[in-house]
């Protein structure tokens, strides 16, 4: 219920509340706009994010349940999405992080949340370390 409360504050005031960029220590939030993977039509999700370099970084985690997300699934079958950020919108590419990249995002992502490691377990899979590469306009 949070999280529909939440899109509906950054949907109806632009972006202005219910965003914030990460800090020491802690995430930020993004507006996240996919295309459905069945209806072809316009999905936004709240998530949370963190920087690396020019890419924006976020976890592919639906509560911890077993499923993967399902803007995640929209992505891996169109990865072209826009982000609104609290500094404005701009158009993505998504992928999966891989190898020492996935390693190096995950333990930023684990010094954020001592207990990731813990929460990642319960899921059968690995948690898939999504990043978002700004796209020319």
């Amino acid at each position: 219920m949070f999280w529909h409360g939440h899109r509906a504050i950054v949907r109806h005031t632009g972006g202005r509340r219910g965003l914030w960029r990460p800090k020491a220590k802690r995430w930020g939030t993004l507006a996240l706009t996919t295309t459905g993977r069945r209806s072809g039509q316009p999905r936004t999700v709240i998530l949370g994010y963190l920087t690396d370099g020019a890419n924006l970084t976020t976890l592919a985690m639906n509560g911890w349940a077993p499923a993967e997300p399902d803007w995640w699934r929209n992505l891996q079958a169109d990865p072209r999405a826009s982000v609104q950020t609290r500094d404005g919108q701009i158009p993505v590419l998504a992928r999966a992080a891989h190898g020492q990249e996935r390693q190096r995002l995950w333990r930023q992502w684990a010094g954020i949340d001592g207990n990731l490691d813990a929460y990642a377990a319960r899921r059968p899979g690995e948690t898939a370390v999504v990043v978002l590469e700004p796209q020319a306009s």
